[in-house]
């Protein structure tokens, strides 16, 4: 053993570092020291003698010494001597006999204890267990090492979810396969050498220690938990055992870990019948014992542990019976179903239970017990009962309670919105067993609720309107047809409807029931088809001080676009009320002045759905064109008006905080009259509805913004959005405007600015074709320019932002120009200087060789097979047949010859695709003269064979394209080898 003595090695100026209030340059000390140790062959031996010694009784010290430790067993087990390995051993062995530990030392030496046992346990230390019990014997400071050992093995041997660190998931996993050979003979080995003794072990722990050292029990119970999944079940579950754990069940400390292990014990797999026997005779002890007499005052932390046990034995209990059912069983599956059943009154006071962990506990156990009852052929008497009783249970648990809060929610609240939502997929499952059933309970509660809702409690009216709501999907209909077909559910929905629109419950005074009231008058809104005399009194709802001007911001927000869904549901219902509702929403539709102090009653957002519904009720009102123009007009000129004034201010404006301000209420509202637009339809376009107007004159106040030389941003993004808009909606009237928005568009920009306008301008070729032919003529260059220069400035080399945005750019680039070429304009590019030709001619050819991005190389290959079609022909553009022989022809074969070429990849597959549809096209348009210029020259030239050669040409002048395509990706396949 090459040990020195420990004052003469260790670095005591480093383990000074170790302290967490040292100071920066000793912890650093310390970590140099960490590493040196790490990776010297032998200097970790002192960390060994330290502990096995105690020589420290500094913590942080013996935690460095071990952690050094783990490192040499984890990393360089196999490269230390035998000496050395025995030297570990000894040293842990030692160590074990000192005096207690502080907690995360002993899990930290469990740890190393659990890695040296699984390098070792199957060559070198066999007796591992033997000798740590012998130790270790009924030692309390032992039997803790001893546990927190064995779990940690659990962790490394048998727990899949353990989250390693990176280093040692590359180390432990990254032969999968030789793991888990690994860790099943360390299973089956133990399964034979020692597992009845360590079971043993932990028999004597639970007994001996469950009244001096309850921490102790606890912790072996939580290992015959994680152990019993995977060894002999007939080792824990018999009389001796579960009576013990039982017992145990009575005892406070105990008891929460007790329930646990059982879980664990239940949840094992095996023989259907044998485990309905297990769970049958578990449940009786539990039963004699009391434990099913639910008592509300109960410790809720340890009836949230039982209400999960019950869960467990409940759904091993619907397991069995599924398996014997399937199988045929009809004698054991009966008993197995006689057995669920008794659990269910159990399981009803779980679930009814005021705390909502042990209720939630329960849900999985309920949901599984009705998918049983829905497969049965009829039910009994008492299983009908059963389904009324879950399902007033899920109804009360349905209710908020009054320590909820709405206007702060936090944790809490987010566990009972998630909670809800269990209960709602009880609720769809209980409407699949017993639709006339549920539909009949909810209607009695909401009908009971609604005659009294003014001295009704909130957390009432909102669960009776909830369930009406819940209703919509537990009971679905084709396309919310829930008002037709089926009668009974028909009638009955729309009796509860008509009740909720004309009672007055929208008038309650709480946040909670106002959303469920307008979030169910649109889940419903085909009833208003039915009956739509009601409309009138849920429009007032909407727009007064129960709906867009509710005291809640919460409340306006969401009605906001509850009201724009309603509206563009039953407009055709609503043309008595439009100047009405249009007058009412007027202050509701004002640009918000950011100086004025008060905060509006709307967020822009909220504002977005105001000016959509306003749209549509414009747009689709029985009125004649010219009323429509009148009414478009008084809801957007107040809006071009403030823009102008605002445009003016921003101008001026020198602080930067406030341009930010301005700038983004401008965006606003541009924003919103875009939004406008979205009611026009093809029946009701912007010029049948005389608004073509209207919306000219907001292109002539938005367009000035373009040239506003501060917030050019968020500005020329929005009235870009506003241009996309308006090609769809003004058509060729939009024309007059383009030319002087992209001059603006294309100064000083940057490279999200192009490509973000490149879209639109592509938008234009694509839509206008010829009649914007000379326009694009005019902006080609400029715009082909502006790109060269965005893309060749320099960026640092690990910008990976900056890298990312030049790609797309590129990407958007090679788009527009494949958009041109292929709208029937090649004269765009035809009638350019034959430099600049030349020069967006090798910007392809770079694109589609150089650029490692087999997106855009796909791109160039359709634009260069697209240009071959138009120009590669007798009467093609001067000089261009001496580009395809020089420039695209090589481009088809070293493209694909990249190393960066990956034949594996998708993408790349389909960038091969097109390089073989260009090669198609030069030999649709060159016939013999290209197979001659390959076979005599090109291919030579690679230095391919006369055979392969001879082949290829042979297979490319063969009509079939798809074996074309298959043959060049072998081509490249075997030139790559």
């Amino acid at each position: 053993m090459a040990c020195q003595s420990v004052a003469a090695v260790m670095d005591e100026q480093a383990l000074l570092g170790l302290n967490p209030n040292a100071d920066a340059r000793y912890r650093q000390r310390a970590m140099a020291y960490f590493e040196q140790l790490k990776e010297s062959q032998d200097a970790w031996e002192v960390c060994a003698e330290a502990l096995a010694k105690g020589i420290y009784n500094d913590d942080h010290v013996k935690f460095f010494c071990f952690q050094v430790l783990e490192h040499q067993i984890k990393y360089r087990h196999a490269g230390l001597s035998g000496s050395q390995q025995q030297l570990i051993r000894e040293t842990l062995m030692k160590w074990l006999q000192c005096q207690p530990e502080k907690p995360f030392i002993r899990n930290k030496a469990a740890q190393v204890f659990a890695l040296t046992f699984v390098m070792e346990y199957l060559t070198l230390w066999p007796k591992f267990f033997f000798d740590v019990l012998s130790l270790v014997g009924l030692n309390p400071h032992g039997v803790d090492v001893y546990l927190r050992t064995l779990m940690a093995i659990d962790a490394e041997v048998v727990d899949r979810d353990t989250m390693h660190s990176p280093e040692a998931r590359i180390l432990i996993y990254n032969s999968t396969f030789q793991d888990t050979r690994r860790n099943t003979m360390i299973k089956d080995t133990m399964r034979e050498q020692c597992i009845p003794s360590l079971v043993e072990s932990w028999f004597q722990i639970l007994q001996a220690y469950q009244q001096s050292h309850p921490e102790l029990t606890c912790q072996c119970l939580e290992v015959v938990g994680a152990y019993v999944s995977w060894i002999d079940l007939n080792l824990i579950a018999n009389d001796r055992f579960v009576n013990l754990l039982l017992s145990q069940m009575s005892v406070e400390e105990l008891r929460e870990e007790a329930c646990d292990c059982l879980f664990e014990i239940v949840n094992k797999g095996m023989d259907p019948v044998d485990k309905t026997k297990l769970v049958e005779s578990l449940c009786q002890v539990l039963q004699s014992a009391g434990f099913f007499n639910v008592n509300q005052e109960e410790d809720v932390d340890f009836l949230a542990k039982f209400s999960r046990l019950v869960n467990g034995m409940g759904q091993s209990l619907v397991l069995s019976w599924t398996k014997l059912a399937k199988a045929g069983n009809v004698k054991a599956a009966s008993d197995t179903l006689q057995a669920v059943e008794s659990k269910v009154p159990l399981l009803l006071q779980l679930l009814v239970h005021a705390d909502d962990d042990i209720s939630a506990n329960i849900v999985a156990f309920c949901y599984d017990y009705l998918h049983v009852l829905k497969q049965l052929p009829q039910l009994t008497d008492q299983q009908k009962a059963n389904i009324e009783a879950i399902m007033l249970a899920v109804m009360k648990k349905l209710t908020y309670d009054d320590e909820y809060n709405f206007d702060n929610e936090g944790e809490d609240e987010a566990m009972f919105v998630e909670y809800r939502k269990q209960l709602k997929m009880l609720l769809d499952r209980l409407a699949q067993v017993s639709p006339d059933l549920l539909l009949e309970a909810v209607r009695r509660i909401f009908n009971n609720t609604m005659q009294s809702w003014q001295t009704a409690t909130f957390m009432e009216v909102e669960v009776a309107i909830r369930l009406v709501y819940m209703l919509g999907e537990a009971l679905p209909a084709s396309h919310g047809a829930h008002f037709t077909g089926e009668t009974t559910k028909a009638s009955v929905l729309q009796e509860m409807m008509r009740t909720l629109v004309s009672c007055g419950v929208s008038g309650y005074q709480h946040t909670s029931v106002s959303l469920e009231f307008f979030e169910t008058v649109l889940r419903y809104e085909k009833f208003f088809l039915v009956e739509p005399h009601h409309i009138p009194i849920v429009l007032v709802a909407f727009l007064d001080q129960r709906g867009l001007r509710h005291s809640s911001p919460k409340v306006r927000s969401r009605v906001a676009y509850l009201f724009s869904r309603f509206v563009k549901t039953l407009h055709k219902h609503m043309n008595a009320f439009i100047e009405d509702i249009l007058r009412q929403i007027q202050d509701l539709l004002e640009l918000a002045p950011p100086e004025n102090g008060f905060p509006a009653l709307l967020t822009s957002d909220d504002q977005l759905f105001m000016f959509e519904t306003a749209g549509i009720l414009i747009v689709h009102g029985d009125g004649p064109a010219e009323r429509k123009q009148g009414l478009m007009r008084s809801l957007l000129g107040p809006l071009m008006e403030a823009f102008r004034l605002l445009l003016d201010k921003l101008s001026r404006e020198t602080e930067e905080e406030r341009q930010a301000v301005l700038g983004d209420c401008l965006s606003h509202a541009v924003g919103f009259a875009s939004r406008t637009s979205k009611a026009f339809s093809n029946k009701q376009t912007v010029k049948q509805c005389g608004c073509s107007e209207v919306y000219r004159d907001c292109l002539q106040t938005f367009l000035p913004a373009l040239g506003c030389p501060v917030q050019r941003g968020p500005l020329r993004s929005s009235v870009r959005s506003f241009l996309h808009r308006m090609i769809i909606c003004l058509e060729e009237e939009v024309l007059p405007f383009v030319p002087a928005a992209s001059e603006h568009m294309l100064k000083d920009c940057e490279a999200k600015d192009l490509q973000e306008f490149i879209p639109l301008i592509s938008q234009i070729a694509a839509k206008f074709k010829a009649q914007v032919s000379p326009f694009l003529q005019q902006v080609f260059m400029p715009l082909v320019v502006a790109i060269f220069e965005n893309l060749a400035r320099p960026a640092e080399e690990n910008d990976q932002t900056a890298a990312l945005e030049k790609q797309m750019l590129r990407r958007s680039y090679f788009t527009f120009i494949q958009t041109v070429v292929s709208s029937g304009m090649n004269e765009v590019m035809a009638n350019q200087d034959a430099e600049n030709i030349e020069r967006v001619l090798f910007t392809i050819i770079q694109g589609a060789v150089d650029f490692p991005d087999p997106i855009a190389q796909k791109t160039c290959f359709i634009i260069l097979s697209k240009l071959v079609e138009l120009w590669g022909g007798k009467d093609g553009m001067v000089g261009f047949l001496d580009f395809v022989y020089k420039h695209i022809v090589p481009a088809c074969f070293l493209a694909p010859l990249k190393p960066t070429f990956d034949l594996s990849d998708a993408q790349t597959v389909l960038t091969l695709s097109e390089c073989a549809l260009t090669l198609k096209m030069i030999h649709l348009k060159r016939g013999p003269e290209f197979i001659q210029f390959l076979q005599q020259d090109y291919l030579p030239s690679l230095q391919v064979t006369p055979e392969i050669t001879q082949e290829l040409c042979q297979i490319l002048e063969q009509p079939d394209v798809k074996v074309f395509k298959s043959y060049m990706k072998a081509f490249f396949q075997r030139a790559k080898l």
